[in-house]
């Protein structure tokens, strides 16, 4: 005869688990982390607002607020929320000042940071090409959205980004939503679309600048620049946008920390 689960494991094996979920012999604590995920991809608490306490989630899911604080810590570590002391733990959002650029490590050379100064070049829709598709996971031909832009500081071009999103995601983004939104790009994704950024992955070369890319970021033709693809992904580790950034950093380096 089977032994029996402990009741707060099986309260949380039979909390609607489906086929993709944490698997049941997981930790406890990373079972209770997947059913709060899933919360935050179906939006059942939207970026910026509170989640429950540990107490009402120790009590939803008849587990101990130990095992829930530990999913929380962990949530909390990937930047999907942020506790706040004595008010309690809520949703990141790319709106909050000190995450708005955590994807952007360009750096000035002095220490100096300035907010970016965007221009937009171009937006839109056309058939991905097979290189795009192949990193958005995204089938041959299928509607993207390429939005050109240049990040000046203090004036001077830095930044040459292209920026490939899946069409069917972004309907009706255009150049001058992007131009007339006042905050980060991620957070007009987040708040008028949907999409919410949770991590993302880079390859980094060095490249010489051509004749397009040297007249808009203001450099002679050859001028060493760093070409940095980024692969931005939501829950469940999704590709929602792929980014190919020329940065010019004779006044700028890019800035790391590793852990």
């Amino acid at each position: 005869m089977a032994a029996s689960l402990p009741s707060s494991t099986t309260a949380v094996a039979n909390a609607r688990f489906t086929d993709g979920d944490a698997p049941a012999f997981s930790p406890l604590y990373q079972q209770i982390k997947s059913l709060i995920t899933r919360s935050l991809e179906s939006g059942e608490w939207r970026p910026g607002e509170a989640i429950p306490s540990e107490m009402e989630l120790a009590a939803r899911f008849k587990v101990s607020q130990g095992t829930v604080r530990k999913a929380i810590d962990e949530l909390a570590t990937e930047n999907l929320l942020v506790r706040r002391q004595g008010k309690g733990t809520f949703v990141a959002t790319h709106a909050e000042q000190k995450v708005q650029f955590r994807f952007l490590r360009l750096a000035p050379d002095d220490g100096e940071a300035d907010r970016a100064q965007r221009r937009f070049i171009d937006c839109r829709r056309l058939r991905a090409p097979s290189d795009v598709a192949r990193g958005l996971e995204m089938k041959s031909g299928d509607a993207v959205v390429q939005v050109r832009r240049v990040l000046s500081f203090r004036g001077s071009p830095v930044v040459l980004d292209d920026i490939w999103l899946p069409g069917q995601m972004f309907k009706g983004l255009t150049a001058e939503r992007l131009s007339d939104y006042r905050g980060p790009m991620y957070g007009l994704f987040e708040a008028e679309f949907g999409v919410r950024m949770i991590r993302a992955e880079e390859k980094i070369r060095a490249v010489a600048a051509d004749a397009a890319s040297a007249e808009l970021l203001a450099v002679a033709v050859g001028t060493p620049l760093l070409s940095v693809e980024r692969l931005s992904l939501t829950y469940g580790d999704r590709p929602v946008e792929l980014r190919r950034g020329l940065y010019h950093t004779a006044a700028h380096h890019y800035r790391n920390e590793l852990s």
